[in-house]
């Protein structure tokens, strides 16, 4: 039903919005010791392929709306991070936000699909 449907891109929504919060506390918090290397990286790949899945559901008429508003989120992160005095901005970083929103867009086209 269209009720029914609202209610879950309202859901969608809602998730988006906690994650890039989330995100953001996460990025900005005082820096542990990395043990495995490059899983910050992982991190950043995993964070970004959630944030896409979710905003190309969430809008799915916006897909480049979603890329361009998400790198640009990135880019603010690290420059916050570049701030902080723990903290240090890398474009390595960028390239994994970026790989992680082809992993969402894929995942939603699959997922879209499939439903």
């Amino acid at each position: 039903s269209e009720v029914r449907t609202e209610n879950r891109l309202l859901l969608l929504q809602a998730a988006f919005w906690c994650c890039l919060v989330a995100v953001a506390l996460l990025a900005l918090r005082p820096a542990h010791p990395q043990t495995i290397p490059g899983w910050d990286k992982v991190n950043h790949l995993f964070a970004f392929g959630v944030l896409g899945l979710l905003g190309f559901f969430s809008w799915r008429h916006r897909v480049w709306q979603v890329v361009i508003g998400l790198i640009g989120y990135g880019c603010l992160i690290e420059v916050l991070q570049s701030l902080t005095p723990d903290r240090q901005a890398d474009w390595h970083d960028l390239v994994a936000n970026t790989m992680g929103l082809v992993i969402g867009w894929v995942a939603a086209r699959l997922l879209r699909r499939w439903a």
